[in-house]
């Protein structure tokens, strides 16, 4: 843990980004290595009818670190993702707070 999930971004983009990602925000998450996932997320995004192009769109699912660690990770990915896809396009990044109580890992929750 923490899972990230990547939509309207290359199945390479992800694969570039788990090396670099992991890199930074591991000492600032304080998460060990191997706890990180990243996942690519095939969409069609959709709008007035049509299938419309969409911006990169990156779900972190986490224990909470707090508002601090929060504003940094979004900040980092961000930057990470732009430096693929280009600086020009919005990045959104949106949170999801897991309870420890609720997640089990080999049927033992944390």
């Amino acid at each position: 843990m923490p899972h990230f999930r990547f939509r309207a971004v290359e199945p390479q983009t992800v694969q570039a980004l788990s090396t670099v990602l992991i890199d930074e925000l591991q000492p600032l998450m304080d998460s060990p290595r191997e706890d990180f996932t990243f996942e690519y997320i095939y969409t069609t995004f959709f709008f007035d009818g049509v299938v419309a192009p969409a911006y990169p769109f990156v779900e972190v699912l986490w224990f909470d670190r707090g508002q601090d660690i929060q504003d940094k990770v979004a900040k980092i990915l961000t930057q990470q993702v732009k430096a693929i896809v280009g600086e020009e396009i919005d990045v959104a990044v949106i949170f999801t707070a897991l309870e420890p109580k609720g997640y089990y890992d080999n049927a033992e929750h944390y």
